[in-house]
């Protein structure tokens, strides 16, 4: 096996089982064949996808979805493309696009490494989401982490010039190695001091307001492609 071969087989999650509530296997099987997007290894036609052209934001991680569905409805403007790898998750941000009645959004169930690097063609994005991804805390584990030197190089050529990535942690240490890697790379420029100010578009959500009443920090970093 070769050196990249063994990066690429590094997963930044681990898929659990979990359970699927009736809820969310339902909207799970009602909803992806309508704004399901099936992996493949081709480049995805945006403009077919979403049946016009505009600004494309990809948001990677959705979680349970919500915080997706707030930005994409507080943005008919834009087009945003969620991957989301656990199936609770994904059932969860499909109930959210049919009760809001979400025509800018659609989701990806795969591993994101692979869909950015075999599905989005190059300066095809505007913006980049990554909200509290896993920090795998435990040392031996940071290998795991997803915001790493390749990926973040590869996120960048996906880029328009002047798109950005806007990711945001609750971990200082993996804030910390964000800031690093971030900044080392060419392609990108940060567009504040170190961390960022929360921005209006990203809402706050439930844990980060209960991490907020008992003291515990939020780190944003919004960088910008050259």
């Amino acid at each position: 096996m070769t050196t990249s071969d063994n990066q690429r087989a590094i997963r930044s999650f681990v898929l659990r089982q979990g359970r699927v509530s009736s809820a969310q296997a339902r909207y799970h099987e009602e909803g992806m064949p309508r704004w399901g997007i099936p992996y493949r290894n081709a480049r995805l036609d945006l403009d077919a996808t979403f049946g016009r052209r505009a600004p494309r934001i990809l948001e990677i991680g959705c979680g349970m979805g919500e915080t997706t569905a707030i930005i994409a409805a507080a943005n008919p403007q834009n087009d945003y493309l969620g991957i989301e790898v656990h199936t609770p998750g994904v059932g969860s941000l499909l109930k959210e696009i049919a009760v809001r009645e979400l025509t800018n959004l659609r989701v990806v169930q795969h591993d994101a490494v692979e869909v950015v690097r075999d599905m989005l063609a190059e300066g095809s994005l505007a913006g980049i989401h990554i909200y509290f991804p896993d920090p795998w805390p435990k040392k031996r584990h940071h290998k795991r982490r997803l915001i790493q030197p390749p990926f973040v190089a590869l996120l960048a050529s996906r880029l328009a010039p002047g798109g950005y990535l806007h990711c945001a942690t609750d971990w200082e240490e993996y804030a910390q190695q964000m800031l690093e890697v971030l900044a080392a790379e060419p392609l990108l420029q940060n567009t504040a001091a170190d961390y960022a100010p929360r921005p209006d578009y990203r809402p706050l959500t439930k844990f980060e307001q209960r991490g907020k009443r008992l003291g515990h920090g939020v780190w944003d970093l919004i960088f910008r492609r050259n």
